[in-house]
Formats: C-alpha cells, sequence, structure tokens
C-alpha cells in the first residue's frame, strides 16, 4: 500500500515515469516551468497580464501528472473544446473589443485604413517563409493550413490568431497563441527600434491636422457598413467582423448601454479567464516542446517586424502622393495591438517633438488594423475552402 502510495504522487510521475517515456516528467517538468514563466512576465513586469495569469496557471494545471485536466473529461478539455475549437470565446473577446472601440479616429480620416491595410503584409510575407522554412530545415513541415496560422500572428491580434488556429491548425493553437500574447505585449520593444530606423527625424516631427468632428450617424453608420461590405465581399470573415462591428454598434446606439456596458466588462472578463485557461491547456509537453514551436516563434517575430515596417513605409508613400501630410510613426499602429501600439507611435513621435500629439491619429490605422487582420483571417479561411 506504501509503495502503491508514493507512485500515485506527483514527484514520482514527474522523475520516475510510468509511461514508458523516460523524458515525459522532465518535460512536464519544463513546461510546468514555463508557465511559472507566463507568471512572472505577467505579475512583475505587466506584459498582458489579463491573458497570461490565467494562460499560465493553465499551461500548469495541464501538465500536473496524473491529474489529466486536459485529457477528455477533464474540466480544461470541455473548456477547450467548447469555447476555443468552436471559435466562440475568440468571437466573444471580438464584441466585447468592438464595444470599447471608437471608430471616430479612422472615419475622421479614412486614408488611415490604408496603413492598416498595409501592416498586414507581415501576415502574408510570413505564410510563405514557412512554406520555405519547411522545405529547407529538417524536422519542421508546415502545410499551407499551419503556415497560415503562423502567419496571422504578424496581426498581432490574440483573438483571430486563436480563432483562425482552431480552424486551420488546432494541434498548434497553443504555441500561436503564446506567441502572438507575447509579441503583442513586447511591442514596446520591437517596434521603436524599426520606427526610429525607416523615419528620419524630420518626418517624426511632422504635425498632423486636427480631426475633424465625427456624429452620432456616422458612428451608427459605419458598423453596418463594413458589415455589408463584408457579407457581399468576404463572407468567410463575416464571424469575425459580424461581432466586432455587433459590439460597436451596442457601443454607438446609446440605447442599449447595459448591455454595451457588460460586453466590455463582465462578459470580456469571464471569457477572457476562460480563454487564456483554455490556451494554457494547450501547453502540453508533448505538443509544446519541439523544433517547430521554435519556428513559429521565430516567424511571429518576423511577421510582427515585417508588419510594423509595412505600416511605416505605406505612410511615407502616402506623403508622396497626398498633399496633406501624414506622420509615418502612425503607421506601425496599422498592427492590431490596441491601444498599445498607438501609444508606441505617441511616445517615439514626442521624442523628436514633445509638443506633437499624435496618440488620436494613431488610433484609426490602431482600429483599421484590427478590421484587417480580421479580413486577412476571413481571406485565409477562403483558401482553406478552395483548397478542400
Amino acid at each position: 500500500m506504501i509503495l502503491n502510495f508514493g507512485r500515485s504522487t506527483g514527484l514520482f510521475s514527474l522523475f520516475s515515469p510510468v509511461t514508458g517515456e523516460d523524458v515525459q516528467g522532465i518535460k512536464q517538468f519544463f513546461m510546468i516551468g514555463v508557465g511559472l514563466l507566463l507568471l512572472y512576465l505577467a505579475i512583475q513586469k505587466n506584459f498582458e497580464p489579463l491573458l497570461l495569469v490565467p494562460m499560465g496557471f493553465g499551461a500548469i494545471l495541464t501538465n500536473i501528472p496524473l491529474a489529466s485536466m486536459s485529457d477528455p473529461g477533464g474540466i480544461l478539455y470541455y473548456i477547450y473544446t467548447i469555447g476555443i475549437k468552436t471559435g466562440v470565446f475568440p468571437l466573444l473577446i471580438f464584441m466585447g473589443v468592438g464595444a470599447m472601440t471608437d471608430f471616430g479616429p479612422l472615419i475622421a480620416n479614412p486614408k488611415t485604413l490604408l496603413l492598416g491595410a498595409a501592416a498586414q503584409v507581415g501576415i502574408f510575407t510570413t505564410l510563405i517563409g514557412a512554406l520555405i522554412l519547411s522545405e529547407i530545415i529538417p524536422g519542421i513541415h508546415f502545410d499551407l493550413f499551419e503556415a497560415a496560422s503562423i502567419g496571422i500572428i504578424g496581426g498581432a491580434d490574440g483573438p483571430t490568431a486563436i480563432f483562425l488556429s482552431s480552424q486551420l491548425a488546432p494541434h498548434l493553437l497553443g504555441p500561436i497563441a503564446v506567441a502572438a500574447y507575447s509579441y503583442m505585449a513586447l511591442v514596446p520593444l520591437i517596434q521603436p527600434p524599426i520606427m526610429r530606423a525607416l523615419t528620419t527625424v524630420a518626418e517624426r516631427k511632422i504635425r498632423m491636422k486636427q480631426m475633424r468632428h465625427v456624429g452620432k450617424v456616422e458612428k451608427i453608420i459605419f458598423p453596418l457598413s463594413v458589415l455589408g461590405l463584408c457579407v457581399l465581399l468576404l463572407p468567410t470573415a463575416a464571424p469575425l467582423i459580424g461581432f466586432f462591428m455587433f459590439g460597436n454598434l451596442m457601443r454607438e446606439c446609446r440605447v442599449v448601454d447595459r448591455l454595451s456596458k457588460t460586453a466590455q466588462n463582465a462578459l470580456i472578463n469571464i471569457v477572457t479567464i476562460l480563454l487564456g485557461l483554455g490556451v494554457g491547456a494547450q501547453l502540453s509537453a508533448h505538443q509544446f516542446l519541439n523544433l517547430s514551436t521554435l519556428g513559429i516563434l521565430f516567424l511571429g517575430a518576423i511577421a510582427f517586424s515585417i508588419g510594423t515596417a509595412s505600416g511605416i513605409l505605406m505612410a511615407k508613400l502616402m506623403n508622396l502622393v497626398f498633399e496633406t501630410k501624414i506622420n509615418p510613426l502612425i503607421g506601425s499602429a496599422g498592427v492590431s495591438a490596441v491601444p498599445m501600439a498607438a501609444r508606441v507611435s505617441q511616445k517615439v513621435g514626442m521624442e523628436a517633438d514633445p509638443q506633437n500629439i499624435l496618440l488620436m491619429h494613431a488610433m484609426g490605422p490602431n482600429v483599421a488594423g484590427v478590421i484587417g487582420s480580421a479580413v486577412a483571417a476571413g481571406v485565409l479561411l477562403t483558401l482553406k475552402n478552395l483548397a478542400l
């Protein structure tokens, strides 16, 4: 009885596994360390704490030996299957984000939509890069669907990355989600060197004209118009665009304030907890510890960097075409890390000119980037339908 009790402990399972794999327990021990690292980054460094705290804790829970929380019948298995594999949780997150988003800066300056679109170049560039990497590096074998799921990391939009991965490559959901949210958290570190390298001091000092006032009617018509275009041109993006615009319509119509506040607060907070735990459940040792994971992290960084650079270069190109000048720094906000990317544009701009206020101007391409990443996801889902 004493021996059997000893064999049922987690300590025995970690260091003397009975699964036939001598290193399985060590892998689980390492992944528990990864979960603790995510908790440290969230709590101590304040990197995306709202998601990294439940994600890190979920990683610890799923790697507890003999607990089987992420196996069929376990609580984490049901959270993942019901909420993430079906795509429900990311869509509810998008609805909450829509309820918190003000499209006023984008409506006031529609040209910034081009900056949000340009920043999505990183997605498709990385898709091609993932396929090339699979051909030249032994041990890495990404097919078209897996490459598309990796490329979406370049949009810097966690819910979109999770939604697309759950549809195209659910077995890669864990590392893709970790990469997406990690790079979102590292926006203040990754973007400024790229922004300074691609712009001159004179360009960083460009002052943009004050935006016009956007009325209530315009703000109500905008989400309906975007959804209408989606229905006509890209129905596969309708789940993401639809929930995003529904949340925004609740905000702007001003007749369902209770629903809008619920979507902005209670609902999105509950779903974020469950989403983090469900994603953390995919950070099991056998899914995470392989060469493909390193490839995903590397390609994700490349995708994010290309997206940042593409937005800046598009702004410089627009300055050659349009008479009204745009500060190229707001092009970096075309990635959809809302509102952190816009704040980085403001910070770097104030280094060159402390009186230059770019925040509201940067919010235009920032929210455009959210729409752009959803459209890119719809295009990739269309490719799936064509391939099948």
